[in-house]
């Protein structure tokens, strides 16, 4: 916890000087009531028969209060997540060449792990969305704040043929206005600008399908998104089909370094899980929420005084005064 008035909280050694000296006092008219009486049987019948905790309840009270009086003063701040989060929007490659068992267990299942692992370390308000593309790209989930709807939406991804990069970038735009349309009227009513999005665009790089990668990088430029690529897998990668026997599904770094260099975003290579992992965290860590301090004194005031209000009712109950 931070505060704007820190000066403010030497009052608190004030409370605690104010504690000490009712303990002192305390054991001064204990200590003087005892050298008075020195027969026990004597002091017991002329000493009150009230029960002494009652005072010292009414006085630690007293002395809680002003505490949080005086904390309140000094203006505590509690760090929170902005209410507009960023937005990330993840376009995954579901082609036939994600069946390669180059990355253990297979670059799909590796993809998947990664992505989730992605989402778990997000803030709540960070916006996530979901792209899949093969022949064609959907999209999956648009950005939201909801983190077990992406998470479930990546373990439902399925493979099919063909690789459409272009399409991916064009449906990550697509993702991007929608929850930038949501956002609004949130960002007008509370005098912001909209948060930032970017896309991230996992593939093995090879376009066969769609319109070129080249027009929808310059269409993410246009619209001001960065888009990050992460080139993953393997050079001689192979995979086994049908009627066809080992095809090659090697990377392409080269077409995605270009798309991300032209995006402004970031280009990663991956041939393992973990540099896969270890890319995703990466661009985790450039769209975290920001945090906002946010004034909590009135938190303190409040206590403080409604603390104070019950130290009064129980002096005035008790002892028939204020404390």
């Amino acid at each position: 916890m931070d505060y704007l008035a820190p000066h403010w909280l030497w009052l608190l050694l004030v409370v605690a000087a104010l504690a000490v000296l009712y303990g002192l006092l305390q054991w001064r008219r204990r200590s003087t009531f005892t050298v008075r009486f020195t027969n026990v049987e004597l002091l017991d019948s002329v000493a009150p028969k009230r029960p002494g905790w009652r005072r010292h309840l009414v006085a630690g009270l007293f002395l809680a209060s002003l505490a949080l009086l005086g904390v309140s003063i000094a203006r505590p701040t509690r760090g929170a997540a902005a209410p507009l989060g960023p937005g990330l929007v993840l376009a995954i490659e579901t082609s036939l060449s994600m069946d390669a068992t180059d990355v253990e267990p297979k670059r799909i299942e590796a993809a998947q792990e990664a992505a989730t692992d992605l989402v778990d370390g997000l803030s709540d308000n960070v916006r996530v969305g979901l792209i899949s593309f093969n022949g064609s790209a959907t999209i999956q989930v648009t950005p939201t704040t909801d983190h077990d709807e992406v998470r479930d939406a990546v373990g439902r991804l399925e493979l099919a043929e063909f690789t459409a990069i272009g399409e991916a970038i064009f449906a990550g735009l697509d993702a991007i206005q929608i929850a930038q349309s949501d956002q609004a009227d949130a960002a007008a009513e509370a005098g912001e600008d909209l948060p930032p999005s970017q896309l991230v665009v996992m593939s093995d790089g090879e376009t066969t399908s769609g319109r070129p990668d080249v027009e929808a990088a310059q269409a993410a430029s246009d619209a001001g998104v960065p888009v990050s690529t992460i080139a993953f897998g393997t050079q001689g990668a192979t995979i086994d089909i049908p009627g066809e026997g080992p095809v090659d599904v090697s990377v392409n770094e080269q077409a995605l370094q270009a798309i991300a260099e032209s995006t402004g975003g970031e280009f990663f290579s991956a041939t393992t899980g973990d540099e896969l992992a270890d890319a995703f965290a990466d661009i985790g860590g450039t769209v975290d929420s920001e945090t906002v301090e946010s004034e909590v004194g009135t938190w303190f005031l409040g206590l403080g005084i409604a603390l104070l209000v019950v130290t009064s009712a129980l002096s005035l109950l008790w002892f028939s005064r204020l404390p």
